[in-house]
């Protein structure tokens, strides 16, 4: 079973405004697609025995149980005040959130989880859980930010994706045209080049000879990368946008006025190891729009 054939989208939930937002954004997203929508609340259980099992840690977990419910029970009304007709379940886990939602990663559409949070969720961008589900995920995962980071969720714009013209943002164009063509708004395809590259020996920056005659062929390579897509999604207006600049600076500047930017995990020029990209990691922690993280598909 591949993540893209599953009718679940997961979220995270913690009570916070974040996690709020994740939530609305969410059931937005699943309405009217024929999905359904998983809220996950996992419990700060680990602390509780931490050093060994004190006095009172039953009554305590009795406690962190409740307002568990109680956090899902309000996320629950708040996805089904976006759609009274969604198929909302909810859960509450001892486990810790981060290998919560990668384990759940592997049967579902996609994880959304906020931009920061309390809870389950401490850190949330500020620390490397973030990170942690976007590098490990199985499935594409949304990290929902707003105007300049705690501002209001964009509703409206394009949706930006990030064409690094290699194997690896090819899943990337696939779920941005599912979402721009969903949402019925054009779509940004943005391919960032500079005159500047690096010896792989030594980390040397040298300047790239005649830049004027790369830029053709960076046009050429975009529009190939968009061909197929294009096809298969006719109704999609597709604005191609080639930059010479630095993918993060360029995809930041573009989040300023999209709803959603889509992005690979890893483009060119990552290091071996390395799950989730420098481009991808500043996109999390600075973007003005919701972030979705697409890995690519496992090979069969």
């Amino acid at each position: 079973m591949t993540t893209r054939n599953s009718t679940t989208v997961v979220v995270g939930v913690d009570g916070s405004p974040g996690a709020d937002e994740a939530v609305h954004w969410a059931a937005r997203l699943v309405s009217g697609r024929a999905l359904e929508l998983e809220i996950v609340h996992c419990l700060q259980v680990a602390a509780l025995y931490y050093g060994g099992a004190p006095a009172g840690s039953d009554v305590l977990f009795d406690q962190l149980r409740q307002e568990g419910d109680r956090i899902v029970t309000k996320a629950r009304e708040q996805a089904l005040s976006v759609d009274a007709a969604l198929i909302v379940r909810t859960e509450v886990l001892t486990d810790a959130a981060p290998a919560s939602l990668i384990e759940r990663s592997r049967r579902v559409r996609m994880v959304v989880v906020g931009r920061s949070g309390t809870g389950g969720f401490t850190g949330m961008l500020v620390g490397a859980t973030a990170a942690t589900v976007a590098s490990h995920a199985a499935c594409p995962v949304a990290v929902v930010r707003g105007r300049h980071g705690d501002g209001a969720v964009p509703l409206d714009g394009p949706v930006v994706v990030g064409v690094d013209c290699t194997p690896n943002s090819e899943a990337a164009i696939g779920v941005a045209f599912e979402e721009a063509g969903f949402r019925g708004v054009p779509l940004v395809a943005l391919h960032a080049w500079n005159d500047v590259t690096y010896d792989s020996a030594d980390s040397t920056a040298r300047l790239m000879p005649q830049p004027e005659s790369i830029e053709p062929a960076e046009e050429r390579l975009l529009a190939q990368r968009l061909a197929g897509w294009q096809e298969k999604h006719p109704e999609v207006e597709v604005r191609r946008t080639l930059v010479r600049d630095r993918p993060r600076h360029a995809l930041l500047a573009e989040s300023d006025r999209a709803q959603l930017v889509v992005v690979g995990s890893r483009g060119r020029g990552g290091f071996a190891g390395m799950l989730l990209g420098s481009t991808s990691q500043a996109l999390l922690h600075h973007a003005s729009c919701p972030v979705l993280v697409v890995r690519p598909e496992p090979k069969r």
